[in-house]
């Protein structure tokens, strides 16, 4: 069976898939035999297979010409699997221990094969529904953000390296508008796609929707998304684009990729975060009140950003005499002018964190495609309540973001939204 034109695998065509490629009969040790194959896709948009045998184990992921929830009449490149392998490829070249490795990849049939997490790696955001605590994830969270955004910044790199691999990544182009649609668009006014929890939420839906200050913040974020391409960011790094144990971390999925802000990927964790500890009232009973749980997301939240920052102003002041053009050596050249450069770096850095963070904060409360931390709260009005307080906070955070000087600062905020 030849595979020269995409069409969509089910179990069997994958297994006659496997055989005609020697990669992955080998990764299985040619036994057929005892073949075991599971689709798990719980996206929204791709098919996901686990394959394992006695001999060895891969994910098969395919990109479908549609959005997979929606279904046909939301059309959608599978180009998307071609910027997702190259995502991958780069950033597990530059922070290998928290990227899985790619082992094939089939651009006719928009196929990637990479390493089975296998159990008891689980998606992070059904980790912080069930109060599991991951001591390291702030740990290798920051350091996953420090290396593959500097790296891929002009901190680092000429700006003919630069524009050269921005080009690259400007194919994955419906992948970004999709996000502009559903994080700055949609919420903002009359959508099909928009939901939220009704009757409760019913009037904040139209307060955001008639909120002048907010929606020019969100023009101004939507600005930074579409034209400042800082990084090559991962561009949809929410809790279930992690997968972890109690040691290991892995970031998965990165399809929606492009040079974009680097506030977008930090914002999307930490504000994935900040969701978590909202949800966490909802998730509270008898047995437990969630407030030990809720005081380790605050601190894990602290403690990304703060790592982050000392990581990535370590690699900053290391390769500072290197080829990087964004400060020249020989302009920014004293210990004084550098510290002031990188603190304004890192301050405005901040901000864009926080902007993108409450925009996607907004977006999962009133948009198409919501988070299960909410959602599996099932008694409607208290998972309204849990939802309002993050719409507070995230409100606010949008238009007031420029005046917190620190993560300190926002943490409180937090804490007092509830």
């Amino acid at each position: 069976m030849a595979f020269t034109e995409f069409r969509p695998l089910a179990e069997k065509s994958l297994v006659e898939y496997i055989k005609a490629t020697s990669v992955l009969s080998d990764k299985i040790g040619n036994n057929f035999g005892d073949l075991k194959i599971k689709e798990v896709g719980d996206g929204n948009l791709n098919f996901v297979y686990i394959v394992t045998s006695p001999s060895g184990s891969f994910v098969i992921k395919q990109a479908l010409p549609y959005v997979r929830c929606i279904g046909e009449s939301w059309s959608m490149t599978k180009e998307r699997a071609y910027f997702e392998t190259l995502a991958l490829r780069e950033h597990g070249r530059l922070c290998p221990e928290n990227v899985p490795e790619v082992y094939h990849f089939d651009r006719t049939m928009s196929v990637i094969a990479m390493r089975y997490l296998e159990p008891p790696h689980i998606i992070l955001r059904k980790g912080l529904i069930a109060g599991i605590e991951y001591p390291l994830l702030a740990e290798h969270m920051s350091d996953y953000m420090a290396k593959t955004l500097y790296y891929t910044s002009l901190l680092y790199r000429t700006t003919t390296e630069h524009k050269r691999d921005v080009a690259k990544f400007c194919g994955n182009v419906e992948l970004s508008r999709l996000t502009e649609q559903v994080v700055f668009s949609d919420p903002y006014k009359i959508s099909q796609y928009n939901r939220w929890t009704s009757p409760y939420l019913d009037r904040d839906a139209e307060a955001v929707r008639e909120d002048n200050i907010l929606k020019l913040e969100v023009a101004e974020l939507k600005s930074m998304f579409c034209e400042r391409a800082q990084a090559l960011v991962h561009g949809d790094l929410h809790t279930s684009s992690v997968m972890v144990t109690h040691d290991s971390t892995q970031v998965i999925d990165p399809e929606f990729a492009f040079y974009g802000p680097m506030g977008f990927d930090i914002g999307a964790f930490i504000g994935n975060l900040i969701l978590a500890f909202y949800a966490q009232d909802g998730h509270a009973d008898q047995m437990n009140d969630r407030k030990r749980y809720k005081e380790w997301i605050l601190r894990t939240i602290r403690e990304t950003w703060s790592l982050f920052y000392k990581k990535f102003t370590a690699l900053w002041d290391e390769h500072k005499d290197g080829s990087g053009e964004a400060y020249l050596p020989e302009i920014y050249n004293n210990p004084e002018l550098r510290l002031l450069v990188q603190r304004k770096f890192m301050q405005d850095l901040l901000h864009d964190t926080l902007g993108f963070g409450a925009a996607k904060m907004i977006r999962r409360i009133f948009g198409v495609a919501h988070v299960e931390d909410f959602e599996s709260i099932t008694d409607a009005s208290k998972r309204a309540k849990c939802e309002q307080q993050a719409l507070d906070l995230a409100k606010m955070l949008l238009k007031e973001r420029k005046r917190f000087q620190s993560i300190d600062e926002v943490v409180l905020a937090i804490q007092q939204v509830q």
